[in-house]
């Protein structure tokens, strides 16, 4: 019980910082049975570099949301069927014996190296619920820096549905807080690109570029709402992403 109360306490925490991050992050689509939180960063490395990073989650992941407290106990195959699990150390005390434990945290649906991963379950105190998540992390190549330097956008998609115990407003919230720190773990790791402010006019201007650009061939018509281009410009991207894996 201990465990499971420190880490539905560090899941709220995680929403709360949420609003520091340098990631761009929302609660996308929100109803009575599923959620879907949506985050975006860019980073100063190649596509090769961010799929190494990220299959190695030991080296970002937050350890105050494992169920250990150590990430250092994760690990990631990243291949169809593959496991992202944590394994639970035995615990060296007098007289008591102890036995490793284990916690699959998601299982591999698609892992397409430098491209994207996408894996299936329930994260955290979701895993007590009779619920269904997917997330899906998309890469894709971005703007070069200055300098001519590879640089990656990664977007971060976390798709959850069924009968659950917690309120829909509330649980949304705190995923999307932690989904956001574990991405900007892995970005700052890489070297972060900080993204322009929503509310600055010039981002506002840039976005709404990229997104006529983006959707120039099935268009439904513009807006100028800024958490709007940031959705259609996360989903424009995965979907980019699946459709050249389909050959299409």
């Amino acid at each position: 019980m201990h465990r499971i109360n420190r880490f539905v306490m560090a899941t709220a925490g995680a929403a709360m910082a949420a609003s520091a991050s340098p990631a761009l992050a929302e609660v996308a689509e929100a109803n009575e049975d599923h959620f879907i939180t949506r985050s975006e960063a860019v980073v100063e490395a190649n596509a090769k570099e961010t799929w190494l990073a990220l299959i190695s989650p030991a080296g970002w992941w937050s350890s105050e949301h494992t169920w250990s407290a150590d990430s250092a106990n994760l690990k990631l195959t990243p291949q169809a069927g593959g496991c992202f699990c944590e394994t639970i150390p035995e615990v060296d005390e007098p007289g008591r014996i102890t036995l490793e434990g284990s916690v699959e945290h998601m299982r591999v649906i698609q892992a397409y190296p430098e491209v994207a991963l996408r894996m299936s379950g329930a994260l955290g105190p979701l895993q007590s619920e009779p619920v269904s998540g997917v997330l899906t992390i998309a890469l894709s190549d971005a703007e070069e820096g200055e300098d001519g330097s590879a640089r990656t956008r990664i977007v971060w998609e976390y798709n959850v549905g069924g009968k659950m115990r917690y309120p829909i407003p509330d649980i949304s919230r705190a995923v999307d807080g932690v989904m956001t720190l574990q991405l900007t773990r892995l970005a700052e790791l890489l070297g972060i690109v900080e993204p322009i402010a929503a509310g600055d006019e010039s981002s506002d201007e840039s976005a709404e570029g990229t997104e006529d650009e983006a959707l120039s061939a099935e268009a439904e018509g513009g807006t100028d709402q800024p958490a709007e281009v940031i959705e259609n410009e996360a989903r424009q991207s995965i979907d980019e992403v699946f459709e050249d894996l389909n050959g299409s």
